[in-house]
């Protein structure tokens, strides 16, 4: 039973996020090239702007949905519909605030303000992705899965008719607006059609659910510190160029990052409901630590001996400069997905509220070694804060909180192959 939950939903996630993956790899490269160093490395500086407010935005409830329709689901539909609304409201004094950082600290740069400005619009249909979080407590994530792959085929080949035509940057940050659009309407009308219950608003239980979620606010908030500073710091201490560079090696590097998220989300659900079971609990969250820990370090290695060779078939000559920054930035990525697993534990055990502790003791960091290191090394300066943030705020913090030592345990223990055989010999 444990294997078929975990492995069919699964499926459905990789399934169709390998299609997509593939896709929006090549018509990233495609407009990388197209749009060369400059002009992608201000798209990639719009991004990197967005997601820093998306947790401000979610307001820390795409963290805690899952748990809260599992425990409550006669209330899903005050649950999602609630979260959406303040949500809503977030979303609309983020994109405020993340136009008006771009016009004060780019001032007389009219390309990059206006992208920014339409990039920000996503956040607006964002919102409705939290209708996801529904069909991951349901475990029927290859409805959510399917939906994401019609929306970025139908963008990839919008982007491709963009290529074509030869048309400005600003059309290209257009088109990332258009997928969430085309996702936010999809997911609602499938939620409806599979018998979801109405959507309704309950300010109490507002106060309530923000009360759980809110330490994420500031620990996502923090977390996007350190992953998108240095894309904005690149900006502002050298040019939009090296800002290009750098996300061609984090583009690489995350590539399979789709295969982490479906593997921890499909977990997510049947984790909580075992929670009160400690030893099933715990066992679950090994065998989530091990698949995940081995299949980033051979991925990290196999990337860094190829790095080279990588960037050149898929970048081409023009962005020979990330292939350092992708060597180093590449082993990061273990790190990160260990801090995704130990805020499933945290939130199990009810101590989210160390989080902001670890993640704003990882901004200052990121932010402190970045000054220090992009004068001096530029884009790999960059990614060595990347890297060791990331090992400092999900391996190092586990150990010098205390309450959240059994978290490193667990990690720990983890290491043993066995969990992985295990979860295989289990189905």
């Amino acid at each position: 039973m444990f294997r078929n939950k975990i492995v069919q939903n699964a499926s459905w996630i990789i399934i169709g996020k390998n299609v997509q993956s593939a896709l929006a790899f090549i018509v990233n490269i495609l407009t990388a090239r197209y749009l060369g160093p400059s002009n992608y490395g201000i798209i990639n500086y719009a991004s990197s702007i967005v997601v820093f407010v998306i947790p401000i935005a979610y307001l820390g409830f795409n963290n805690t949905l899952v748990q809260e329709m599992t425990k409550n689901p006669d209330d899903e539909g005050q649950i999602l519909g609630t979260s959406i609304l303040l949500s809503l409201l977030s979303s609309v004094a983020c994109i405020i605030g993340v136009i008006t950082f771009a016009y004060i600290s780019n001032p007389g740069d009219s390309i990059t303000i206006w992208v920014v400005a339409i990039y920000s619009m996503i956040l607006i249909f964002q919102v409705l992705d939290l209708i996801q979080y529904w069909f991951q407590a349901k475990l029927l994530s290859k409805y959510s899965s399917i939906v994401a792959l019609i929306a970025y085929t139908v963008v990839s080949a919008y982007k491709i008719v963009l290529l074509i035509n030869k048309k400005s940057v600003y059309w290209f940050a257009a088109a990332n607006v258009i997928d969430y659009m085309l996702i936010a309407i999809m997911l609602l009308y499938i939620y409806k059609k599979l018998g979801g219950k109405k959507l309704s608003v309950n300010f109490n239980k507002g106060k309530i659910m923000l009360n759980r979620s809110k330490h994420y606010i500031v620990t996502g908030l923090m977390v996007a510190i350190f992953s998108q500073t240095d894309k904005i710091m690149l900006k502002q201490m050298i040019d939009e160029s090296a800002t290009g560079y750098y996300s061609a090696a984090i583009s690489i590097a995350s590539v399979s990052s789709f295969i982490y998220v479906a593997i921890i989300d499909s977990f997510r659900p049947v984790i909580f409901q075992n929670q009160e079971n400690t030893v099933q609990f715990e066992l679950n969250l090994k065998r989530l630590y091990s698949i995940v820990i081995y299949l980033s370090l051979f991925q990290s290695l196999l990337m860094t001996i190829l790095s080279r060779f990588i960037v050149g078939i898929l970048y081409g000559k023009d962005f020979s400069a990330s292939v350092s920054a992708l060597q180093i930035v590449v082993w990061y990525t273990t790190f990160s997905y260990l801090g995704s697993i130990r805020n499933i534990w945290m939130l199990a055990k009810e101590k989210q509220k160390y989080l902001w502790i670890i993640n704003l003791s990882g901004a200052m960091l990121n932010v402190v070694i970045n000054l220090l290191l992009i004068p001096v090394l530029g884009i790999n300066g960059a990614a060595l804060a990347s890297l060791m943030t990331q090992f400092f705020t999900n391996y190092v913090m586990g150990f010098v909180i205390k309450p959240i030592r059994e978290n490193n345990r667990i990690l720990m223990e983890s290491l043993n192959p066995k969990y992985i055989s295990g979860l295989i010999k289990r189905g």
